[in-house]
């Protein structure tokens, strides 16, 4: 999730501990608790580009290390917070603000590593965008006005906000998946999985993807209320015995294949950009193959050295109007 959210999330429920007069104090503290698992973005490496994609909501956002998380930011601002709380206030506020972190990531589809040590699957929930202003907006103002009013009734106004979005997230995407597999058996497609996920800043228009025959079909969903489909494209799935063969399997660049797959939870796509394996999960506009971010294979590398990492931004202006004319229904159907 972005990082307002994460720190607006971190502020309310630390609202929800602190008595009137310290509102402000805590919430501040909260606010910089929700930003800190986050800290782990510097972790990375100039010749290992996939560094960052394993450490990122890996053992920052596990829930063991929630305890101790909470004592290093309550370390780090004691210094502050020592003339207006005492030690144990100070890490009640870190410990409530870390631990709505990793919760929040794992309502989106980026995957958090909740279990780490015990497992590294990437739990993504899917309910939410990693950018919403629908949600973070009005916590914000549920946060400034509890604060200026010294009223806590507010701020549980404000979680009943966020529990209710969150719900409606959990059903939208119940209804975005029952009708990703109406659009496979209507082209008569026994698919093998299937995965949705909501498109950039709203609950409205969803990502559908679908596997069949060794293709990755991506449409999108408009759910208001009726269901509207958006016929999209699709994709060849990435099979490394078919492409790639000439990379030896103890080579760099087919290990970082494999942490690719791992990081995009196996939805690797290749299209028509030489040698780009691209994560399908993610593009500018829902219904369209051309992903966000990828990794470029060069065979004449030598063995030892690491993929390119591949970021997409082109045509940014027209990707946008296309994006809003879905939004808006436009080249959408309605489907039972």
């Amino acid at each position: 999730m972005d990082p307002v959210s994460q720190g607006a999330f971190g502020a309310i429920f630390a609202q929800t501990i602190s008595n009137k007069k310290k509102i402000l104090v805590g919430s501040i503290i909260g606010f910089l608790a929700g930003l800190a698992p986050d800290l782990d973005i510097l972790i990375r490496s100039n010749s290992d580009p996939l560094l960052k994609l394993e450490y990122h909501r890996q053992f920052t956002h596990s829930l063991i290390f929630i305890p101790l998380g909470a004592l290093i930011v309550t370390l780090f601002l004691r210094f502050f917070t020592r003339k207006y709380l005492s030690w144990k206030e100070t890490y009640f506020y870190c410990f409530i603000g870390y631990a709505t972190h990793g919760f929040l990531d794992a309502c989106t589809s980026y995957g958090t590593q909740l279990l780490w040590p015990f497992t590294d699957e990437r739990i993504s929930w899917n309910n939410i965008s990693v950018v919403d202003p629908l949600l973070t907006i009005p916590i914000i103002f549920f946060i400034i006005i509890a604060i200026l009013k010294q009223n806590k009734l507010i701020t549980f106004f404000g979680l009943l906000y966020i529990f209710l979005y969150l719900a409606i997230g959990f059903f939208q995407e119940n209804r975005a998946e029952k009708i990703g597999e109406s659009i496979a058996n209507l082209r008569g497609h026994a698919s093998k999985r299937l995965t949705v996920k909501p498109s950039l800043g709203n609950l409205l228009l969803w990502k559908v993807i679908y596997e069949y025959n060794d293709f990755y079909y991506v449409d999108a969903v408009r759910l208001l209320s009726k269901s509207e489909y958006c016929k999209g494209a699709r994709i060849k799935k990435l099979d490394t015995s078919i492409r790639f063969m000439e990379l030896s399997q103890n080579s760099q660049q087919y290990m970082d294949i494999q942490r690719f797959d791992w990081f995009s939870q196996g939805y690797l796509g290749v299209g028509n950009q030489k040698n780009i394996i691209t994560d399908v999960r993610y593009s500018a506009v829902p219904n369209e193959v051309d992903g966000l971010w990828g990794i470029q294979i060069n065979p004449k590398k030598d063995k030892s050295k690491h993929v390119d990492w591949v970021v997409n931004r082109t045509n940014y202006k027209a990707k946008w109007k296309r994006f809003f004319d879905l939004i808006l229904g436009k080249g959408c159907e309605e489907i039972d």
